[in-house]
């Protein structure tokens, strides 16, 4: 693996969250609830605004060049290590050479979504049903996802009187964002229990689509009784609210496998840039490779990351705490997107579709390949 300087340059980077927060007792289930479902809609009409843009570009047919500059989203979340690593450690700014990078921080996928649909950012490590969303609502116009991420790191954490999924009925849960993939997951796991929801928050047990930092206030503050979310912010409930694990995801996956975070790029960056796309590509594989070669460093790191993100570092136990239940690869676990794709339809944000071309990561296995790695799959659903 290349050296890597030891003081990287500086990124530009702003932090964008999902929906205004609602000043003073305004935030209600309500609000929030409206609030996500405006997102949602803004993401569709973005992508057919992509739709078009993408179509005008094909038509003119540009050559391929090196990008003058990347604009990569991704969360100030655990489950991102590999983007904040490489962020951290300078391995990206190498990796791509002249091309410029800057970066927006996100705290969901559906957010990270609309920003790529509408050209403001070029690629984006999110969760795989935002990824899902936007290729079905596009007709596959609007984005690849060219690697997987992170596996594992999501659990439903509840009030510790909750012991079992028959308590549920009538209880109040948050979610990062309606229609991204804890949203998903929770909707889906709900509905196999037997529970109805629906996208505007009723049915038989609420779900509230909320900031995460701010499901924690209202967890600690009682408002909550529980919440399905990505690392750390599972740990900090568990840890720093008194929230017990009633669910870890990991168990309702065979061998406990599913894909938390992938590398999701605009098609249109792609097909202009795939020199560009292979170099951040390579940076990814690399930021990968210092994960699992830098395990006692890693926490430290991925901390510091995270607070120039976010504000502040987390409590060693919860990065500690975070990082046991993730798992780093650039494989997006492909065979999986097919039953990923029923969770949605089940969850009533997506429909039916054919995800075939999916995945494009054929630049993917041509970096691992010259890494000395084995290829990953695409499971029949796009190129490798």
């Amino acid at each position: 693996m290349p050296n890597h300087p030891e003081h990287p340059p500086k990124l530009a980077t702003t932090r964008i969250v999902a929906g205004e927060k609602p000043k003073g007792r305004r935030r209600t289930a309500e609000i929030i609830a409206v609030a996500a479902l405006v997102a949602l809609i803004g993401a569709g009409a973005a992508v057919a605004s992509v739709t078009a843009n993408n179509s005008a570009k094909n038509d003119a047919a540009p050559q391929a060049s090196a990008a003058a500059t990347l604009r990569l989203g991704y969360f100030p979340n655990v489950t991102h290590a590999p983007a904040i690593a490489g962020l951290q450690e300078g391995i990206f700014a190498k990796d791509l050479g002249a091309t410029k990078l800057t970066t927006q921080a996100f705290n969901a996928g559906p957010s990270a979504i609309e920003a790529l649909n509408a050209g403001a950012i070029d690629a984006a490590y999110l969760g795989p049903n935002p990824a899902i969303n936007s290729y079905v609502q596009s007709s596959g116009a609007s984005i690849r996802i060219i690697a997987g991420a992170t596996s594992g790191g999501a659990e439903l954490v509840v009030k510790p009187s909750i012991t079992s999924a028959a308590q549920l009925k009538g209880k109040v849960l948050a979610t990062p964002q309606l229609g991204g993939t804890q949203d998903v997951a929770l909707r889906s796991w709900l509905a196999g229990e037997g529970y109805k929801t629906t996208p505007g928050g009723g049915g038989d047990v609420t779900i509230n689509p909320t900031d995460n930092a701010q499901t924690l206030k209202l967890f600690q503050a009682g408002k909550l009784d529980g919440a399905w979310l990505p690392e750390p912010w599972a740990s900090r409930l568990v840890l720093q609210a008194g929230a017990k694990v009633l669910v870890n995801e990991s168990e309702l996956w065979d061998k406990g496998q599913f894909s938390t975070t992938v590398l999701v790029v605009n098609k249109s960056f792609l097909d202009a840039h795939p020199q560009t796309v292979e170099a951040l590509l390579k940076g990814h594989v690399d930021s990968i490779q210092w994960l699992g070669k830098h395990t006692p460093q890693a926490a430290a790191v991925v901390n510091a990351g995270l607070a120039k993100a976010a504000g502040k570092p987390l409590a060693q136990n919860v990065i500690d705490r975070s990082l046991t239940e993730l798992t780093f690869s650039a494989d997006p676990l492909a065979a999986t997107f097919p039953k990923l794709l029923q969770h949605g339809v089940a969850a009533g944000v997506t429909k039916h579709a054919d995800l075939s071309g999916i995945f494009d990561l054929e630049p993917l296995n041509q970096v691992l390949k010259a890494a000395g790695q084995k290829p990953v799959s695409a499971a029949g659903l796009g190129t490798e």
